[in-house]
């Protein structure tokens, strides 16, 4: 089952990457700022609760899909980078089995323990 969500979330990365060549922005950028949503682990420096509410809402990929059409729908090219970088993000942390955090611990997710089989 582990391997099937891994390819799932693959789908979902080179998607990404679809979606991105779609838009105005040159190729660099993409590699450029993948990993910026990583930010939201700042809130991990107040505590476990309030930094897995601001690391989910930086990798939920409903938040990523919505942002990414408003920006399609509104014409607006930074909102549309902005949900496909986002998107991409939480698919390829999700490859490495990085999930949405439970408020107990960062390595309580919702793929299982971080670092355990």
């Amino acid at each position: 089952m582990r391997t099937l969500l891994r390819l799932e979330e693959v789908g979902i990365f080179c998607f990404s990457i679809f979606l991105f060549s779609l838009t105005d922005f040159s190729w660099w950028w993409f590699p450029l700022l993948i990993l910026l949503p990583d930010i939201g682990m700042i809130g991990y420096l107040l505590n476990p609760k309030i930094g897995a509410s601001i690391y989910n809402l930086f990798h939920h990929m409903g938040i990523a899909v919505v942002i990414y059409l408003a920006g399609y729908f509104a014409a607006i090219s930074l909102l549309e980078l902005t949900g496909v970088i986002l998107l991409g993000h939480a698919a390829l942390d999700r490859i490495f089995g990085f999930g949405l955090k439970y408020p107990d611990s960062f390595k309580h997710t919702h793929l299982g323990r971080i670092g355990t089989n």
